[in-house]
């Protein structure tokens, strides 16, 4: 269910968010960037918590290395 929300900004703001973005698409632009500080507020700790992990953070930069090598071997 969505509900309805009022809210002020500066004109130039408005204008840019306007011009950018398109006058159909603000809220949803809004809400995709309000949504994971307000429905997962403790993800920075989650994620801190995760680096701490020492054998998935080495899997995890191997993965990421192996995905930049095969990217850089792609012919366009």
């Amino acid at each position: 269910m969505q509900k309805k929300l009022t809210i002020t900004i500066d004109e130039q703001v408005y204008e840019g968010l306007y011009r950018v973005v398109g006058s159909r698409r603000i809220s949803q632009f809004i809400e995709d960037l309000v949504r994971p500080h307000v429905l997962y507020p403790d993800l920075e700790a989650s994620y801190q918590e995760m680096a701490k992990e020492e054998a998935r953070e080495s899997e995890a930069l191997e993965w990421a290395e192996a995905m930049v090598e095969d990217v850089g071997d792609e012919t366009w």
